[in-house]
């Protein structure tokens, strides 16, 4: 793929990945194998509360295509083919999933060195059509999304973005909920890995005249541990710590607390994924 903006998911997506990705208040193991035929087997069990589920996965790549398969313990089979460069510079990704067909869904996305465009359409009788197109370079960035309900024959969300990116910073602005919510998000790395930064987000919805800002960081304790920390104008203090047992195998532990209600328990949740 050509080098240009990205899709409009990825503005703002450092921001919310320091402030979101692998946060859990549930149990979760995950191992990994493979076999010598290239295919990479994966088996998770999770436990929320007092209900325990489970899937098993199988994920097989072969020079441009990549095949996704997995079945739950709801006996559902969840398939993804992936294809890269068909036509230069552009992805076709299928899923459907059995027995729900209605969930099935084709997206294309072309990569420009100044655009890149996606469409989605769902597999169904009415489907609901998702656009987004973004224009800019890999620093600077502008862009929209907006799906359409074939059925109501209406827009049903659309929202625009801008970005600015530079190697140790990234500053993101996003106008959604059909220009209801504005949010605003800056983050900054303090070190070339990229492991320690600080992170600042603040989101305004105006029907309801309420903000909310929330302000994280993550620090590396050493070359095997991560710790994040965010706490936001509600009061709710999330911490989380990752540490590597062995390459690619990683433990993590986080936990989220009301610091205006210290009575009620607090959240906890603990993910260890194993990988050879």
């Amino acid at each position: 793929m050509s080098k240009g903006p990205g899709l409009f998911s990825d503005i703002g997506k450092k921001a919310r990945d320091l402030l979101n990705k692998d946060y859990i208040s549930d149990q979760k193991l995950s191992i990994s194998t493979y076999s010598d035929t290239g295919v990479a087997l994966t088996s998770t069990a999770v436990k929320k509360g007092g209900l325990s589920t489970g899937d098993v996965g199988a994920q097989y790549k072969y020079k441009n295509t990549l095949i996704d398969v997995k079945v739950d313990t709801g006996s559902n089979i969840s398939t993804t083919l992936t294809l890269n460069d068909i036509v230069p510079s552009t992805k076709t990704i299928a899923s459907l999933k059995f027995p729900d067909y209605s969930s099935g869904k084709l997206e294309g996305q072309y990569y420009h060195h100044h655009a890149s465009f996606s469409t989605a359409v769902g597999l169904k009788q009415s489907p609901v059509v998702d656009l987004s197109v973004t224009l800019g370079t890999p620093t600077f960035a502008i862009g929209a999304e907006a799906s359409y309900e074939t059925a109501g024959g209406q827009l049903a969300k659309y929202t625009a973005g801008i970005s600015v990116t530079k190697p140790d910073s990234c500053a993101a602005i996003i106008l959604g909920d059909k220009g209801d919510t504005i949010k605003a998000s800056y983050i900054h790395h303090l070190d070339e890995l990229k492991k320690t930064a600080a992170v600042g987000e603040i989101t305004r919805r105006f029907s309801t005249n309420e903000n909310t800002f929330t302000v994280g960081g993550s620090y590396a304790v050493d070359n095997l541990t991560i710790a994040k920390l965010k706490l936001n104008n509600h009061g709710k203090l999330g911490a989380l710590l990752q540490h590597e047992l062995i390459p690619k195998s990683l433990l993590t532990i986080s936990s989220e607390f009301d610091t205006k209600a210290l009575d009620n328990t607090p959240r906890f949740g603990v993910a260890l994924a194993l990988k050879p």
